[in-house]
């Protein structure tokens, strides 16, 4: 049985995830952090420092300002850490780099399954179409989302980007640009509106002809399975930085 910790325990994720949980055999909730109070069984602190629960591992789903809080505790704590927050600063990304030292990190822009099978394909698309083909990402979510473009198109970019050598370059506004568009870039673009859990389309432009890779998630819980799946399998690892790629090979 792994015990979790949540940090954002009673926002939109932090409930999905609870309910999940509660309907498996394999892990618990067994506390949770949230600066919003919460009703239930399951105690919920308000910060860090009252925290006195042990548990095998914890969930970040928060805030980018709560994380640098998240990667402290585990750290002082040998606490293994599944980091599911979004838009990052430079700063929080290298503390991570630096808490893998020390214990185990997992952390994913997405945890979605189908998302990183489409970044698969897409690399594939990369090696079999080189130049000839312009690449285009266009991300779509709901109204209340802060960062854009999303934490899951910049990892699509640069996973693409290291599959072929480093050689594009991002262009995220095109309104002021006047002048023809460079082969070596790949273009993102975002959309804010109503209730959109997620969408990211790929697209390869190229002579007369364009290939679309495209997932679209519609609900949640895609992203909570992830998560939960992630958290159970790096209870007891030893220190280092996991990825979805690792969850997967076990997987295979």
């Amino acid at each position: 049985m792994t015990d979790i910790i949540i940090q954002g325990i009673n926002g939109r994720m932090g409930r999905v995830l609870c309910e999940l949980i509660a309907g498996r055999q394999d892990c618990r909730v067994v506390a949770g952090v949230d600066i919003c109070p919460g009703s239930g069984d399951i105690p919920v602190f308000s910060s860090f420092e009252e925290v006195n629960i042990p548990a095998d591992v914890l969930i970040d789903f928060s805030s980018a300002a709560a994380t640098d809080k998240a990667v402290d505790y585990c750290v002082a704590h040998g606490l293994p850490c599944v980091i599911c927050t979004t838009g990052l600063s430079e700063e929080t990304l290298q503390k991570l780099e630096e808490a893998s030292k020390k214990v185990a990190v997992f952390r994913s822009a997405n945890m979605s399954l189908g998302v990183n099978l489409l970044i698969e394909l897409a690399k594939k698309a990369v090696d079999l179409l080189g130049l000839d083909y312009d690449i285009e990402i266009v991300e779509r979510h709901h109204h209340n989302k802060l960062d854009a473009p999303s934490g899951t198109a910049l990892m699509i970019a640069d996973e693409l980007n290291k599959e072929a050598g480093g050689i594009y370059h991002y262009v995220y506004d095109r309104h002021e640009v006047r002048q023809k568009r460079d082969p070596h870039e790949i273009g993102l673009s975002a959309i804010r509106g109503g209730s959109i859990v997620g969408d990211h389309d790929i697209l390869f432009c190229g002579p007369d002809e364009v290939i679309t890779l495209s997932h679209s998630a519609y609900s949640r819980t895609v992203f909570a399975n992830g998560a939960v799946n992630a958290a159970v399998f790096l209870a007891g690892k030893g220190p280092g930085h996991y990825t979805m790629d690792d969850l997967l090979k076990e997987k295979v």
